[in-house]
């Protein structure tokens, strides 16, 4: 039988706001346990919320930015259950009437290809506290600095059919809230995290199948390995003859699996009730204009630039505009040196090697956008040629220097283009290699110009890599030919 995959995927985003969503404790990461649970969070006798605007404001511009509808109200729900690191023994969160209503995020495929993913919607809610079962013989810790933490969870309808569509969409998520600045979308920080939900159905099948969601998966790559153990568990369960149920699972990276935690909730276990602490949030339309006007290029809005006015393939586009801070610096190297292209190839190629190879991000990069772009202007006039660049490029790296004019001068890398020293160089390297040149005169002409690179590499040798790689080609070739 043919078996048919269904994704969703329910994203947790932290916005980037500096307090909490009803209270002003602070929300920064890497605290000391429990330093950061004000007595609004924690829920004791006699406090009431308050809603941060900043985390509303946020919320309005990921619906804008995913063309979904914002509806003029939206209102708060309590969503009851009883757990170490829930202290108030219910979350706010929105049930009922979220922030943000249907919407869509476009993926790209491997081809190449694009395929639209609904949302169904996306919800303000607060954080839980997070239970710590290390270090603590048999018994669990309990951090509530996390506790109150506003978050965005974003819902998505099940439209996903492959583990590589659901880790394309998760991360068009990421890039969307990074381009918006409303999360740094840190997953080894879990400032994005995500609940998958699988089933598998015959082929042609209407109907979905039972679903099992996969709880708290913080990486790209272990939501495809989760996806995939899942996909094969339930298949090989139905055709043994069984059944799958709703369930809640973990995955586990080490062993690659997933595994049961509990029976599946319905949301009626929750008890939702209308939060009476919090009024509805009212949204006007002019509120709503003036964040759409104020909203960044986007990440679709990028590519299509990238493409259409500096002439990049839909690859390279797709690549340099993947993260803001990649599509910042690619554009800040691009405006000093005045060429795209150019920008382009260093960005993805010499640069992202060494970042690759430092395990450090674009953000961390040793060399500047600006620095680059001079780099390159250099290249772009023959002052120098690719050979110097690249040493001149590891010396900014290495910080040898803050400017790519002072390495070169410092270092005699300035390209030699004078044809009188270039020929000079070349006449002594004929007369230096007769058998190569015995042997260049014997072969058949369309075979010489293999031939012609020992002496390209002698007179490069020579000039000490400062000479002008297409002079030097032309002027040998005339040279050596005339000798035949």
């Amino acid at each position: 039988m043919q078996w048919e995959t269904v994704i969703g995927l329910e994203v947790h985003v932290q916005l980037a706001t500096r307090s909490k969503i009803f209270s002003g404790a602070s929300t920064a990461f890497g605290a000391e346990p429990n330093t950061q649970a004000c007595a609004v969070d924690l829920g004791l006798p006699g406090v009431l919320p308050v809603l941060n605007e900043a985390a509303v404001a946020m919320a309005v511009k990921f619906g804008l930015a995913i063309h979904a509808e914002i509806p003029e109200v939206s209102v708060f729900d309590r969503k009851n259950y009883f757990y170490p690191d829930l202290p108030k023994g219910y979350q706010t969160s929105q049930m009922y009437q979220p922030i943000v209503g249907a919407g869509i995020v476009e993926i790209t495929l491997e081809d190449g290809t694009t395929k639209p993913i609904r949302v169904h919607h996306a919800h303000l809610e607060e954080d839980a506290g997070k239970s710590l079962h290390e270090d603590f013989h048999g018994m669990t810790g309990v951090d509530l600095n996390r506790a109150g933490t506003p978050l965005l969870e974003i819902v998505s309808e099940p439209d996903m059919r492959s583990a590589k569509e659901a880790a394309a969409y998760l991360k068009a998520i990421h890039s969307i809230v990074t381009y918006l600045g409303i999360s740094d979308g840190n997953m080894a920080e879990g400032s994005m995290r995500c609940d998958v939900n699988v089933s598998v159905r015959p082929q042609g099948q209407e109907a979905f199948g039972t679903r099992a969601e996969i709880k708290n998966v913080n990486s790209f790559r272990f939501v495809e390995r989760a996806i995939a153990f899942e996909v094969e568990r339930q298949i090989e369960l139905l055709e043994d003859g069984g059944k799958v149920v709703q369930e809640t699972r973990l995955f586990d990276p080490e062993r690659d699996e997933t595994r049961s935690m509990r029976t599946k909730e319905e949301a009626n276990d929750y008890r939702y009730f209308p939060c009476p602490d919090l009024l509805p949030v009212v949204l006007d339309q002019a509120y709503i204009d003036h964040l759409r006007d104020n909203l960044p290029e986007l990440p679709a809005e990028k590519r299509t630039r990238f493409e259409n006015e500096l002439g990049l393939s839909a690859y390279d586009a797709s690549v340099l505009s993947a993260t803001r801070e990649m599509a910042d610096y690619f554009d800040e190297v691009k405006d000093v040196c005045g060429d795209a292209k150019q920008a382009a190839n260093w960005v993805q190629g010499e640069l992202s090697g060494a970042l690759n190879r430092e395990g450090l991000s674009i953000k961390d990069s040793p060399v500047s956008a600006r620095q680059l772009g001079e780099l390159l202007v250099r290249v772009i006039d023959d002052t120098i040629n690719g050979k110097a660049a690249k040493q001149v490029f590891q010396a900014l790296w290495n910080g040898q220097g803050s400017r790519a004019d002072d390495i070169i001068e410092a270092q005699g890398l300035k390209q030699v283009t004078d044809s009188g020293a270039i020929e000079a160089m070349i006449d002594q390297v004929i007369a230096d290699s007769p058998a190569q040149v015995a042997q260049y005169r014997d072969a058949e002409p369309d075979k010489r110009g293999k031939m012609i690179g020992y002496f390209v590499g002698q007179v490069m040798k020579a000039s000490r890599g400062t000479a002008n790689p297409q002079q030097v080609n032309a002027l040998l070739k005339e040279k050596l030919d005339a000798l035949c």
